[in-house]
């Protein structure tokens, strides 16, 4: 193995039905043709394993949030990739992980897939975004609960008009230009 013996986190932040999952599962899989090892923390699993019983409220997201960055810097201190993908909405813990990952030495880059609300109600598979404009869904982040934009986030992918592919590009070339991968990647 070569430069991917370093491990670095991902780390996806955006709105429910962004793409965070559709953009981080084929980024995953360029890097692991590329010979890294990835592991993808995707927020709904994370919400069902490993902090099962946490709740809504800003101090349950957060502690949400906390454990997926504590399981990312565990991976990226043993050369594992970890993306995560997780709404993550306050900015404050985003770069509290961040602060920890990178103070062991780990890489870490933001990457954020904005996209208006008004596409995503639209988008809406689940109907979830319908329910919380009327107010039949409580602490919806975005609608009912707040969610913070990254002020400086490493990547932004814009999915309201970038496809997958441009995305995946500006996310490999991102990690290039931050040395975290070759330029060949």
């Amino acid at each position: 193995m070569h430069m991917s013996d370093k491990g670095f986190v991902l780390w996806f932040t955006g709105l429910s039905g962004s793409g965070k999952s559709t953009l981080s599962v084929p980024v995953a899989e360029r890097l692991r043709k590329a010979g890294y090892r990835v592991e993808i923390l995707d927020g709904d699993e994370v919400r069902t394993n490993l902090s099962k019983g946490l709740g809504f409220s800003k101090e349950d997201r957060d502690t949400n949030i906390r454990r997926i960055g504590f399981v990312a810097e565990l991976l990226a201190k043993n050369g594992v990739v970890a993306i995560t993908a997780a709404i993550s909405p306050y900015r404050d813990v985003r770069e509290e992980v961040r602060g920890k990952v990178t103070r062991h030495g780990a890489g870490f880059c933001e990457v954020y897939v904005s996209c208006p609300i008004g596409v995503l109600a639209e988008r809406d598979v689940k109907g979830l975004y319908k329910k919380a404009l009327a107010g039949e869904v409580k602490n919806f982040t975005g609608v009912s609960d707040p969610y913070e934009a990254p002020l400086t986030p490493d990547v932004t992918v814009a999915s309201d008009h970038d496809t997958v592919e441009q995305g995946i590009e500006r996310i490999i070339g991102t990690l290039a230009r931050m040395r975290l991968v070759p330029e060949t990647t």
